[in-house]
């Protein structure tokens, strides 16, 4: 009996439950599509937060690159009399150019224009504010994006004072470096990551494989680097007079930091925090550690001896060959970039600048200028879609991959950026030379930049 009731109880309920779960599901509908909406929106604000402050740390990490590590780098390498005026080149491009930028730089490097040069959309920044632009990073707000190439735009005249150190009037080269960051490397911006520029690997005529500046930065400063040193002549003595580092100690740590800085430098132009970033971080450190050892066996062989300056210039050479390549190759490429690209520049500082006996002081143009020029065609053989689909999913993008026509991109791309540093540098170089002058006199030479230009000494060796 007792059995029957509960059976004649359980089989209404087994009927309605559906009926009764029918009648909520339009009510309990949408708050869970608000659920998922806001889930995903907070998956978004996440990916935006996480790819905004790694691009906040790689700004950071770019600027160390100039100071202290360049700075101290190339003050290091320079005689004692020099050290402060050496820096202080440094140090004036980090307020220089940020100046120049702000007003005008970043609208001709970033601006909508043709493919050659942006407009002037961005003048004073307008329009530059705290929400994306999806023309160049959709994740993190305009202004850390604007920040970000800031820094690049910095350090890049500054690796040209290497090639005419203590021998430029400190006013002479304020004027012509200005002039060359607006002349010179916002154009070649433009070129290849502005939109519509002619080597933009997106949409370019003549698209090239740049990831963070090879052709951008190492091309073009060392390049002209070239061009200044031969422009202005040899120092007084050199190369009959010894002129060895004043502080090996110094440019140590200089290297150092800047090692440490190239992680912003190439992996921050991942322009986010995932796994391409990654990608890129871990190339940049084979690659240094690869080129330290390439250029040490070169010297050792050479010399008979490694030397810490050796060391400290293999890793720079390595991380300058890998730069354009480092978010498009596999970490064993990076390797043999890094070994040939250290062993390649030890034999341009050590063989090719004694045949043409040239005065490039601190070797500018043998490690950023070659380089930069055999890291650019490198990066057309190893780039491969498996790492960075450059070109699209299923394209091949380096000769790895079967194309072989990067490499003829590769080459336009590094033809151009030659082109347009050894016009605009001797250009610039003339008229700054007729309206103020650019070499240091040679009493002012012998007395040394520190006093000669800024009335002071790096160190007091009396009291």
């Amino acid at each position: 009996m007792c059995s029957r009731s509960i059976t004649k109880l359980l089989v209404p309920a087994v009927f309605l439950f559906p009926t009764l779960a029918l009648a909520q599901t339009p009510a309990s509908a949408p708050a869970t599509q608000a659920q998922i909406a806001a889930l995903q929106q907070a998956v978004q604000s996440a990916q935006s937060n996480a790819d905004n402050a790694w691009m906040l740390v790689s700004a950071a990490l770019v600027l160390l690159m100039t100071g202290p590590g360049l700075a101290l780098f190339y003050g290091g390498l320079v005689r004692r009399k020099n050290i402060l005026g050496t820096m202080m080149q440094s140090f004036a491009m980090m307020g220089l150019v940020t100046i120049l930028w702000a007003v005008v730089g970043y609208s001709l490097a970033f601006g909508h224009g043709n493919a050659f040069i942006g407009g002037f959309e961005h003048l004073f920044l307008r329009g530059v504010g705290l929400a994306p632009n999806a023309d160049y990073a959709a994740t993190i707000p305009e202004q850390t994006y604007m920040v970000y190439q800031l820094m690049f735009a910095i350090i890049t005249p500054a690796l040209i004072t290497g090639a005419f150190a203590e021998r430029m009037k400190f006013s002479a080269m304020a004027v012509f470096l200005s002039l060359w960051s607006l002349l010179v490397y916002s154009p070649m911006a433009h070129m290849v990551w502005g939109v519509g520029g002619l080597l933009n690997a997106n949409g370019g005529h003549i698209p090239s494989l740049d990831f963070a500046g090879g052709t951008v930065v190492h091309v073009t400063s060392g390049v002209s680097a070239l061009v200044t040193a031969i422009y202005l002549g040899k120092r007084i003595g050199y190369p009959h007079t010894l002129m060895p580092p004043h502080s090996m100690v110094l440019s140590f740590i200089g290297a150092c930091l800047l090692w440490v800085g190239w992680f912003g430098f190439n992996a921050g132009s991942a322009l986010g925090s995932g796994s391409l970033a990654t990608s890129a971080f871990v190339n940049t450190h084979f690659a240094a550690a690869s080129a330290a050892l390439g250029w040490t066996i070169i010297e050792w062989i050479h010399n008979g001896k490694p030397t810490a300056l050796g060391a400290i210039s293999g890793a720079v050479a390595g991380l300058v060959a890998i730069t354009p390549a480092s978010g498009y190759v596999q970490p064993f490429a990076a390797l043999a970039i890094g070994l040939i690209g250290g062993a390649f520049c030890s034999l341009m500082v050590f063989k090719v600048k004694t045949w043409f006996g040239y005065d490039d002081s601190l070797d500018a143009f043998g490690v950023h200028g070659a380089g930069g020029t055999l890291g650019a065609i490198l990066t057309g053989l190893f780039a491969t879609s498996a790492i960075n689909a450059a070109f699209g999913k299923g394209v091949a993008t380096g000769v790895v991959d079967g194309h072989w026509g990067q490499l003829l991109n590769q080459a336009a791309g590094v033809a151009i950026a030659w082109v347009l540093s050894i016009v605009g540098t001797l250009i610039l170089l003339f008229v700054v030379d007729r309206v103020m002058g650019l070499r240091l006199s040679p009493e002012d030479e012998a007395a040394g930049m520190d006093l000669s230009q800024h009335g002071e000494e790096g160190y007091d060796l009396v009291s």
